[in-house]
């Protein structure tokens, strides 16, 4: 805008040189029509531009000397494109004056001046030729002014609907300065004189269409160089960048004494309103007083007000300064006062800061003593319905060596803190620090859960997360709590030591007490790759509250351990639930199963018959199973975890079984068999479970078919011994009688042979 306004001036100066030279040619002729092609043709030989005189020129002699012209237009350098172009023209001069060598201006008229700058890709204008031209003549003209005692004292000056396009081709940038007016009293030394000025300005980059209206009253002292302005009111309305419905209103008075360097301003008022994006705003700025001695400054009650009604709420903010004085040395800033609130359907939230700033613009060293912060919040939903807090501490920066060092003691909303940080280096930031609370319940300040809806949304693409500015973190701190509630789950003694470098991440220990037992585990977080590395352990815990708590889920009781170390990569929330690997374990014991009671299950077998099929159930949260033992250990790959050694031990029933669970997808396949334990038949009966379907619908299907055809099989393998065992028995029986009858024969045999062998000696004997 500083060059824009440069080549406006250099533009207008031109014009109205080159305009007073005609006016001054012409003032000494009688016949100045006469002399338009020789005008014309000096104006072509000095600038190599194209002058045109489309009127007439008038001359006035009486009640005072001067010349109006018709429409002038001058081209661009070497060329016969029109550069710039006035609609009327005229400039008198008072007669008396003139014979004193003192110049008075009667009246300056001027309406419809076009001025069109452009700044080419190259960086030149097409205004170089007229700047160089001017500095050249400067000297000359310097050197006739300070020569002759020509006084300047100016009527009046008229400027009417005037217009001004600038087109920079560097940045791709149009300006358009339009409907410029311009009225003053008479312009003289020592003489204050009514001012009035109006414009509208348009901008391409960054949007802008803005009218402005200013009225004052100017006074200054050319051979002293002081300048005042008397009753200022600036006024802009319209709109900028997505700012719509703006309003602008700057009041005061304003001097300056270049010489001395001495600086006043007084009753200053800012105004601003508007919508930003639809979210309307507003800002107030008072201050009664500011003066400026060279590097010595000095004032009084400040006050800032400001405030901004968006989706979110209504924010507001005040600034109160009562004092502040100083120099580029050293200053301070005595009293200041800073309240900030935020006002929400339900619940507020109001923050004050008192403080004391001493620093030094030349070192850039800043100290806030005796800072004091007080936060309140309020609403139904809070513990108390109201929470205050009081922090006591004080921040030093030194922003030369890019250092922020800050303590803080005292409460923080329900909590006592404790807190010291370090910022070193402001582009790569060093950061230390060690935070200790004594308890903190963050539940009602986190947003609420919204009911699920029974027609469900269209799903939405998941917006990926951005883990860049983890490369440029150096961090290195640890966070304790004695006491800590976070989206319904309870802690204490938690500890979280981080350590950030380069784009790792540490977080070690992160350890703390949770349900009867504890957690210990470490982080990892590699921002060049988007990847987490998680080891945790929980010993001891009871795992039934803690599922409760953490995502209102009934699905198991016990006490035990559980271990989980898993990597995964991604952007999203979505991938990294795919790309999990790693192994978890779950050892409990003395607890329950709940949405399906096996055991009664196992107890109705005696209610089968052969049309018993299977039978798909829902998880009916009233029923349970009880188990002594549970154990399982899980191989997670891509997201989907598998099982094959689950072991669930009770007194009525033995549970195993093996699937996998597809954490990536939230569902799960699943296949359970109960094995029931033995009867005083010796029996026992296999009831295949399977466990299917997304978490958020869980089907079971219990196979009480095959258990039937288990059992049958069981009856089959008894008839079949009890057949074999009668056979064998039967066998046995038969091949004892032959073996006796064998035996009898062999006995009779024998016998005979005996009685025949006997009858046969006897006949011998004879």
């Amino acid at each position: 805008m500083k060059k824009i306004l440069k080549y406006a001036l250099w533009s207008v100066l031109g014009i109205v040189t080159t305009v007073s030279t005609v006016l001054a040619y012409v003032a000494l002729t009688f016949d100045p029509n006469a002399y338009k092609q020789q005008i014309v043709q000096a104006v072509q030989d000095s600038t190599h531009r194209t002058l045109k005189l489309d009127g007439d020129i008038k001359l006035m002699f009486f009640p005072s000397i001067g010349a109006r012209l018709g429409k002038v237009s001058l081209s661009e350098f070497q060329s016969e494109k029109e550069f710039a172009s006035v609609s009327d023209a005229s400039v008198s001069l008072a007669v008396w004056p003139l014979l004193k060598k003192q110049m008075v201006v009667n009246q300056v008229n001027v309406s419809g001046v076009k001025v069109n700058v452009t700044k080419y890709k190259n960086g030149k204008t097409n205004l170089d030729d007229l700047l160089q031209s001017g500095e050249k003549a400067e000297p000359a003209s310097q050197q006739t002014s300070n020569s002759s005692a020509v006084a300047f004292d100016v009527a009046s000056v008229a400027i009417e609907n005037c217009e001004l396009q600038y087109d920079d081709q560097v940045v791709g940038n149009k300006v358009s300065i339009s409907k410029l007016n311009l009225k003053t009293g008479r312009l003289t030394n020592g003489m204050p004189t009514p001012v009035e000025f109006s414009a509208r300005i348009q901008t391409s980059q960054p949007k802008t269409d803005v009218g402005v209206h200013m009225a004052t009253t100017l006074s200054f002292d050319l051979e002293n160089n002081k300048f005042a302005l008397k009753g200022l009111e600036l006024n802009a309305e319209g709109s900028v960048l997505d700012i719509s419905g703006l309003t602008l209103k700057l009041a005061g008075d304003a001097s300056a004494e270049l010489q001395s360097q001495n600086y006043e301003l007084n009753l200053f008022v800012f105004n601003a309103a508007g919508k930003k994006a639809g979210e309307p705003f507003e800002a107030h700025l008072t201050v009664p007083s500011i003066s400026l001695k060279r590097e010595d400054f000095a004032g009084a009650n400040l006050h800032f007000a400001a405030s901004f009604d968006g989706g979110f709420g209504k924010a507001n903010a005040v600034l109160d300064l009562p004092v502040f004085k100083g120099n580029m040395d050293k200053f301070s800033l005595q009293g200041l006062s800073l309240q900030a609130g935020l006002v929400q359907a339900d619940q507020s939230f109001n923050a004050k800061i008192d403080t004391v700033l001493i620093g030094s613009l030349k070192t850039m060293q800043f100290n806030l003593k005796d800072l004091n912060i007080g936060l309140k919040a309020s609403g139904e939903k809070l513990p108390g319905k109201v929470v205050e807090s009081s922090l006591k501490g004080s921040v030093q920066a030194d922003l030369e060596r890019q250092s922020v060092h800050a303590k803080f003691t005292g409460g923080l909303l329900q909590s006592q803190i404790k807190a010291e940080a370090a910022l070193k280096n402001f582009k790569v930031p060093v950061i230390r620090y060690d935070i200790e609370l004594d308890k903190l319940d963050l539940d009602p300040y986190l947003p609420r859960s919204v009911a699920k809806e029974d027609t469900p949304k269209k799903a939405e693409p998941e917006q990926p997360f951005d883990l860049s500015a983890l490369n440029v973190l150096d961090a290195n701190g640890s966070l304790r709590i004695g006491a800590l509630k976070a989206v319904n789950v309870k802690l204490s003694k938690l500890r979280i030591d981080l350590k950030a470098q380069d784009g790792i991440v540490n977080v070690e220990p992160l350890s703390a007490s949770l349900y009867q037992g504890a957690i210990n585990g470490k982080l990892r977080i590699d921002a060049h790759t988007s990847s987490f590395g998680i080891t945790q352990k929980l010993s001891g815990v009871e795992i039934a509250p803690l599922m409760k708590d953490a995502a209102e889920l009934e699905l198991a009781e016990g006490k035990g351990n559980i271990s989980l170390a898993v990597t995964t990569q991604g952007n999203t929330v979505g991938a990294l639930k795919k790309a999990l690997n790693g192994t978890a374990s779950v050892e409990l014991a003395d607890g329950v199963i709940r949405g399906i009671d096996l055991g009664k299950l196992v107890q109705g077998v005696q209610n089968l018959n052969k049309d018993t099929k299977a039978e798909t159930l829902g998880v009916n949260k009233n029923e349970k199973t009880e188990f002594s033992e549970f154990k399982a250990s899980l191989k997670i790959r891509n997201g989907v975890a598998h099982n094959d050694d689950l072991s669930v031990k009770s007194t009525v029933l033995r549970l195993a079984g093996s699937g996998d669970v597809d954490i990536g997808h939230d569902k799960m396949d699943y296949n359970a068999k109960v094995i029931m334990a033995k009867t005083e038949q010796g029996r026992t009966g296999t009831l295949p479970v399977h466990v299917y379907g997304p978490f958020d619908a869980i089907k079971i299907k219990v196979d009480y078919a095959e258990l039937l055809a288990d059992i049958a099989r069981q009856r089959l393998n008894e008839e079949k011994a009890a057949l074999k065992a009668k056979l064998n028995a039967e066998k046995a029986a038969a091949s004892a009688a032959a073996k006796a009858r064998l035996e009898a024969e062999k006995a009779a045999a024998k016998a005979k042979a005996q009685e025949k062998l006997k009858q046969g000696l006897k006949g011998l004997l004879k």
